[in-house]
């Protein structure tokens, strides 16, 4: 069932949000047709996803609040959502920013973050995920 809606959602995004960049601005480069996101999972200790409130994604560097142009969550796998995907390549510096996630466990009310480095730029041609978790773990 996983892969079924995870190949629904790359489908979705990939349909809805392909945009051209202006080739001036950039140095000629050879991209893929992927369709990059990145997702992170909410936990309890037992490895189970948990439904989340107060999701927040935030790019340390910029104040700015990232919001995905999809569905936020994917409401068929509790507890997951999705960070950043290549729609959003330009809201990272090629560098890579810390994106720091938030969010509250539904049954107990605890609030948990974890930072994520995540690059990509105006040029790139996708995100890439250069270090943090896969996993938030409730206790």
């Amino acid at each position: 069932m996983y892969k079924i809606a995870y190949v629904l959602f790359c489908a979705i995004v990939f349909i809805a949000c392909h945009k051209k960049e202006d080739p001036s601005e950039c140095e000629p480069r050879m991209c893929t047709e992927e369709f990059r996101s990145l997702l992170i999972s909410f936990t309890d200790k037992d490895g189970k996803g948990v439904a989340v409130k107060d999701y927040s994604v935030i790019n340390m560097s910029t104040g700015e609040l990232i919001k995905t142009r999809v569905v936020a969550s994917l409401t068929l796998i509790a507890g997951t959502f999705v960070v950043i995907d290549d729609t959003q390549r330009s809201k990272v510096s090629s560098a890579g920013d810390e994106l720091k996630i938030t969010g509250t466990y539904e049954a107990t009310g605890q609030t948990k973050s974890a930072i994520v480095k995540v690059s990509g730029g105006k040029c790139a041609c996708h995100i890439e995920k250069i270090s943090g978790p896969e996993k938030i773990v409730f206790d």
